[in-house]
């Protein structure tokens, strides 16, 4: 398993808004200003789990979560699993703080829907949410291991540990709401198998039709956003401005940025997911051929003779000589064939 970090906030929140923050508080998220400091803080060679308070009101009363990502498709960066919760008698509140889906909003609308979320004390006291980082070291290391483990097995496994999250914390779910990953029947027949006694509804573009999985959806994106703004480069790179492009493979900045910083022994930064054909294909061309010796296999050491020996000793006319059993010899004892 890969190393995980997580974050749970208190249970008692006081009501801090964005200018009133304390400076250098690196393990809070209570605002849109609060987040970047706390990503930075973070090894981005691993996953990172944070959890929001949980609103008592959520602990009390039946609540919807919805389920949603961010960032499955680009070569570069993490991909982000985010989950938010509220009752369900309190869906008003997601309308109020016009949650739709974060791709149709702009970057400006999605960064004030989340600082409203976090501030505002009519959002705030009864709709929770959680994220997971999931880092592309993580994300390549899974699919290029052995027992490979793929994209969509990644998601499902962010998902359904991000729903258990929100259980031990004590939220009162009673449905689930998951932008599929996959064909939607499979993925919650498996939800269902984990979690038997929710409602579960797995649908495609689940996150413009349902609020509470829109309002997911615009957490996973502004982590995403931000976790690109904030990145630090272990290889010393210094790069300004987000100059390595939005990370979709079709962005020419994101190609140019991929064909700029190849190091033909090591190959890309931790930024890059090297299971990516884009990345594949970009070191084929200019990185240096590597040869590998595989380990050899461990096979048991037997102390006495292996049994298989005894199934052996055929010679190329066909005759069979096999060495007699030590308990023949020493019992005197002969093989009889005829009668």
């Amino acid at each position: 398993m890969e190393d995980i970090e997580i974050k749970n906030e208190s249970e008692e929140k006081p009501n801090i808004l964005q200018d009133e923050e304390p400076a250098g508080d690196i393990n809070r998220i209570s605002s849109l200003k609060s987040l970047g400091p706390f990503i930075a803080a973070r090894e981005n060679s691993k996953n990172t789990i944070y959890l929001s308070d949980v609103p008592a009101i959520c602990k009390e009363q039946p609540c919807m979560l919805g389920v949603d990502e961010a960032g499955r498709g680009p070569v570069l960066g993490p991909m982000v699993y985010g989950i938010s919760y509220c009752p369900l008698e309190r869906k008003s509140a997601l309308v109020e703080l016009g949650c739709a889906d974060s791709k149709q909003l702009t970057e400006e609308k999605r960064e004030i829907i989340f600082n409203d979320l976090n501030t505002l004390e009519y959002a705030n006291s009864c709709i929770g949410w959680a994220v997971e980082i999931i880092s592309p070291n993580v994300i390549s290391s899974s699919m290029y291991r052995r027992t490979k483990c793929s994209l969509n097995e990644v998601s499902m496994d962010s998902a359904m540990g991000l729903i258990q999250e929100a259980i031990d914390a004590g939220v009162n779910i009673a449905e689930v709401y998951v932008d599929t990953v996959g064909p939607p029947e499979k993925y919650q027949e498996k939800l269902l198998k984990r979690f038997p006694n929710f409602k579960i509804t797995v649908a495609k573009k689940a996150d413009s039709t349902y609020p509470i999985v829109s309002a997911a959806s615009i957490c996973a994106k502004v982590t995403r956003d931000h976790a690109l703004k904030v990145w630090q480069f272990p290889e010393g790179l210094i790069i300004k401005d987000n100059a390595f492009g939005s990370g979709y493979p079709g962005d020419p900045v994101t190609k140019r940025f991929l064909t700029e910083n190849i190091d033909l022994v090591f190959g890309f930064p931790r930024l890059v997911r090297f299971s990516w054909s884009t990345a594949e294909n970009a070191l084929a061309d200019k990185a240096y051929d590597m040869e590998f010796d595989e380990p050899d296999s461990e096979k048991p050491k037997y102390a006495g003779t292996k049994l298989t020996k005894f199934f052996k000793g055929t010679t190329k006319t066909g005759e069979v000589k096999r060495e007699e059993c030590r308990f023949f010899k020493q019992c005197h004892l002969d093989n009889v064939t005829e009668f």
